[in-house]
């Protein structure tokens, strides 16, 4: 799989660091409950499809990517720096 990082240009996908889905997670009030903070530190949605992730340009310039793709085919659709990306 290629990425192209939005300052270095198109790379092999073994140069990113993957983090996980690009939209943020809404943090639980600290009294939430052991329920509630097991929920968002182990329950990701698994997308079939398109999705938005976040991906850490560690073999290179070290920039934080917007990486729009189909998780079934491995396509990737799009790639935006993460600082000007929005949900």
């Amino acid at each position: 799989m290629r990425i192209t990082c939005p300052h270095c240009g198109e790379r092999d996908h073994r140069e990113f660091y993957y983090k996980g889905h690009a939209l943020a997670l809404e943090r639980p009030s600290p009294d939430a409950g052991e329920a509630a903070w097991d929920d968002y530190v182990h329950q990701r949605e698994n997308p079939a499809g398109v999705t938005r992730d976040l991906w850490y340009h560690e073999g290179g310039c070290g920039a934080w990517v917007v990486v729009s793709r189909n998780t079934l085919t491995h396509e990737v659709l799009g790639t935006q720096a993460a600082s000007e990306a929005r949900a």
